[in-house]
């Protein structure tokens, strides 16, 4: 009688005992998760506190001994990179140039896309394959026949010759096209029913239906030409037309470099980048992960 009351108890402990030893590991697992976590993001965010203390230094350079707190602060490198350098005007160049792409960008692939998923023509799976290879020729396969074209039409140091080749992009045709893949097409039905015609349902139908997809789309776009280096190096030629990742690599001298100004102006252009990831990151987030899933 002993034996069969004592045998539910010793069962009950050892399930206890499975559960706690269970909730244990799990818990040893999260902590090793978090602090392998927590580790790679402080190694991420070290180049950038890096940059901002190099900055805040005067007279610093990448040969001195890493001080993570700086011991005598202050913003001179940021006074001289505004004052000997027409600095302003460059973060203008890159702001228009960057402005003008993304808003090029969100027209050209808004309506390629459509077209793509929309409207049904022989060929279409064919014309896009083709159009997604070119992803494939890297700019610099490209850059001397475009800058032969543009010279022949008198577009080189121009703004209109800096921005024609990213007006369209086959990424930006991918990422919406399968946006829009994923409106039904009852939507378009019942649009179509009550009179809209294709204009219309792009217009009023599809478009509110991607906004996360076009808020991705902006961000790549607008970080593309932010950080573009080649093509303005080679397409603009004065100093007033230069963009920010040319002005910046024109600040390392042939024999020395001030490399607290050139961390300014890093700190400088990364501010805008930051600024409009913080604002669109829900956006960039969902549509990044809306565009993979069925």
């Amino acid at each position: 009688m002993a034996e069969t009351t004592l045998a539910p108890s010793t069962a009950q402990a050892r399930g206890i005992r499975r559960r706690t030893d269970a909730a244990r590991a799990a818990r040893a697992r999260s902590v090793v998760l978090h602090v392998v976590i927590v580790l790679g993001a402080l190694a991420m965010f070290f180049p950038f506190y890096w940059t901002l203390v190099t900055s805040l230094s005067p007279g610093a350079g990448l040969g001195t001994t890493p001080e993570l707190v700086p011991a005598d602060p202050g913003l001179d490198a940021y006074r001289r990179l505004f004052a000997e350098l027409p600095f302003a005007r460059v973060i203008g160049n890159s702001l228009l140039l960057a402005t003008i792409t993304t808003i090029a960008q969100l027209f050209t692939s808004a309506t390629a896309a459509y077209a793509f998923s929309r409207l049904p023509f022989r060929g279409r799976s064919v014309v896009f394959a083709i159009y997604l290879a070119t992803m494939m020729i890297p700019l610099q396969v490209l850059v001397v026949p475009l800058f032969a074209e543009l010279r022949a039409l008198g577009l080189v140091d121009t703004y209109l010759g800096a921005l024609l080749p990213t007006f369209a992009a086959a990424f930006g045709v991918f990422l919406l096209r399968q946006a829009m893949n994923q409106v039904p097409y009852e939507l378009d039905e019942a649009a179509a029913i009550d009179g809209a015609g294709h204009f219309r349902i792009f217009w009023t139908v599809v478009l509110p239906n991607i906004r996360p997809a076009l808020a991705t789309l902006a961000v790549f776009a607008f970080m593309g030409s932010w950080n573009s280096f080649l093509w303005p190096l080679v397409v603009l030629r004065s100093p007033e037309l230069q963009t920010l990742p040319v002005a910046l690599a024109g600040l390392q001298g042939q024999y020395t470099t001030q490399w607290d100004i050139v961390m300014a102006g890093s700190v400088v252009s990364i501010l805008p980048m930051l600024a409009l990831y913080l604002f669109a990151q829900k956006y960039v987030i969902q549509g990044v992960a809306n565009t993979g899933l069925k």
